[in-house]
């Protein structure tokens, strides 16, 4: 070959790579794969797909046929704002400083690059809608736009007026969240005969759509994040959601006391669910307002499930499906009864299992269920990998996308959660048997109490036996896996 011609190859290769940000595994604009990133707040990993067949998900289990499901998919910490900033920065809550619903990642981590910002920064467009962050925590250096969606939470007259009458002569946008929270707040459920567009949901779906339809008319790539906020409290949706299931047939949590010595610091009291309404201020809920908050959690369930077909399905109908990667996620659990619990704020399995869904182009192992054990921050990396970007070097998990070609290979041995209680903060460590909880004072690093649950005799974790005689062996051995692994296990060859 004359020299000229290898000379000539060789400066067009260069150039390749520097047109691609000079990373021989960064494919090329034209051929990147679009993101569907469908967020759904307080969403268990009770689906038809994850085998609940009581509950009606048509939509998200027909996601799951063609796509893979993860069976062991955990949270960093089940509440809203820690979640969602460690899935989105791709740090653990112990890097963002982020452990509660009113501090900001940009003031703890001001210069963090976010999920949709390294997509930005690689020719992508950015739109969000909903609620990807918490609440009047969104972040405008993450989008190139977000529009508003219209659409209510209560529906009907009455509610409406009790809250009127509770806000009258009061300055509402003036007021902290809390305190607006609290004050706009009707009762936990409601159903009515409207429109799905009427409710937010409805709302955002229709807004998903529209953004769909503009998005197919550019040639840019996209990074489309839509937010649902149902199942969350309120229970609110359209009456025909709440008709798909009969209350006869409902059954209420098993296990409606706390575990067999669990330490206080375990233990939460319920969460946001007093302030509304018609729940007590204290002691317990009786059999029949349980069935009707099951009852209206399920029919919250299928309302999203509703909206999240009719974006799929546009996508589908745009010719999108085929180069889309689609994905999936709860932000985190939630209990219904459970250990005499409701909402989230615990490191139980309810708390920090979450779902987890992925689709993406090419994709071997459509239709599977891994029992990986995989993490939030892992969703960043997997997800650049998928596009062909390359990984921020500030990331705190590990790419999962070898398990979209073999989902059974061996993988990390932990997932690792938190949840602070005041003074102390409580680690915690699913590994294939155990979870294992350390609550360690947050100033001198001292363990103060402990959490073992053996998920092969006990899966509903109803005895801590952390203080036996016989687990002292398999508590040192714990301890140890956390202490080493707290930042990311690793995943064998």
């Amino acid at each position: 070959m004359p020299v000229l011609s290898r000379f000539a190859l060789l400066m067009l290769f260069c150039l390749s790579l520097v047109l691609v940000g000079g990373n021989s595994n960064e494919l090329r604009a034209e051929s990147r794969p679009n993101v569907l990133f469908i967020a759904v707040d307080d969403l268990r990993p009770e689906l038809g797909c994850y085998g609940a067949s009581h509950i009606q998900s048509p939509h998200i289990d027909q996601l799951a046929a063609s796509g893979l499901l993860f069976n062991r998919a955990y949270c960093q910490q089940a509440v809203c704002s820690p979640s969602r900033t460690s899935l989105m920065t791709g740090l653990r809550p112990d890097s963002t400083k982020v452990y509660d619903l009113d501090t900001h990642f940009r003031k703890t981590v001001p210069d963090v690059v976010t999920l949709t910002q390294q997509f930005m920064k690689h020719g992508y467009k950015s739109i969000g809608m909903g609620k990807i962050y918490h609440g009047s925590l969104n972040d405008k250096a993450s989008w190139d736009a977000y529009p508003t969606v219209r659409g209510r939470g209560y529906q009907l007259p009455e509610t409406l007026a009790g809250i009127r009458e509770r806000t009258k002569g009061l300055d509402v946008k003036k007021m902290n969240w809390r305190q607006r929270s609290k004050l706009t707040r009707g009762p936990a459920t409601e159903m009515a005969d409207v429109p799905d567009k009427q409710y937010r949901d409805g709302a955002i779906a229709e807004q998903a759509i529209k953004s769909l339809r503009e998005l197919k008319q550019n040639q840019q790539p996209f990074f489309l994040a839509v937010g649902f906020l149902k199942p969350h409290l309120p229970f609110v949706a359209p009456q025909k959601y709440w008709d798909l299931y009969d209350r006869r047939q409902i059954k209420l949590a098993e296990n409606r006391f706390p575990p067999e010595n669990a330490p206080k610091f375990a233990l939460t009291n319920w969460g946001e669910l007093r302030n509304y309404s018609d729940m007590p201020a204290k002691g317990d809920l009786t059999d029949e307002q349980q069935l009707q908050l099951r009852h209206g959690y399920y029919a919250c369930v299928s309302f999203t499930d509703a909206n999240i077909g009719k974006v799929l399905d546009e996508l589908q109908r745009l010719e999108l499906d085929e180069n889309t990667i689609v994905i999936l996620w709860g932000d985190h659990g939630w209990k219904l009864g459970e250990h005499n619990g409701w909402c989230k704020h615990t490191n139980f399995e309810n708390d920090t299992r979450v779902p987890l869904i992925i689709r993406a182009p090419g994709m071997q192992a459509q239709g599977k269920t891994s029992e990986a054990l995989v993490e939030f921050v892992d969703i960043y990396p997997t997800l650049c990998d998928l596009a062909g970007l390359p990984l921020p070097a500030h990331l705190e998990g590990t790419s999962f996308k070898p398990l979209l070609s073999n989902p059974q290979r061996p993988w990390k041995p932990a997932a690792f959660s938190q949840y602070p209680r005041g003074r102390v903060m409580g680690y915690s460590m699913k590994t294939d048997r155990y979870r294992y909880t350390e609550w360690q004072d947050r100033k001198s690093g001292k363990v103060v109490d402990r959490e073992l649950y053996d998920h092969r005799q006990d899966g509903a974790e109803n005895d801590n036996i952390a203080g036996q005689p016989d687990q002292k062996r398999v508590v040192k051995q714990l301890s140890a896996q956390l202490k080493k692994n707290w930042k990311g296990a690793v995943v064998p060859d």
